[in-house]
């Protein structure tokens, strides 16, 4: 970070392949050791299994519950305010257990997510 900035609130929101919403809070050259994204997962769905090379991430559940699976744990319950460590490279994916509340949550990259480090899994060799 070379200079102090505000970032304003960007309330765009992606469907992204992996199956769920993105909106991406902070991502910019201003700050690329980290970035902020909001992740919205509607009741019932899973996401796509996904890793994320040389990228360490963390989920911090703001509201609904999931069940979150990460390579190197047990398939695991969470809900608002829990938060998840995932190491770069860990095959990972979530889960909205809810019937009816959307399971919201922010996902923080360091350093910075770049699209060149996304990979799916059916993409990869588990």
């Amino acid at each position: 970070m070379k200079s102090p900035r505000i970032l304003r609130r960007n309330d765009q929101e992606t469907l992204i392949p992996e199956g769920c919403y993105i909106s991406e809070l902070s991502n910019s050259d201003a700050d690329p050791d980290l970035s902020i994204a909001q992740a919205r997962v509607p009741p019932g769905v899973t996401t796509e299994w996904h890793r994320l090379s040389g990228t360490h991430e963390r989920y911090l559940i703001l509201e609904g519950e999931g069940i979150v699976e990460v390579e190197g744990l047990p398939a695991t319950p969470v809900r608002d305010h829990d938060v998840v460590l995932i190491p770069a490279g860990s095959r990972q994916r979530i889960t909205n257990s809810s019937k009816s509340a959307d399971l919201r949550f922010l996902a923080l990259c360091t350093p910075a997510f770049r699209e060149e480090n996304y990979v799916l899994a059916e993409q990869d060799e588990a």
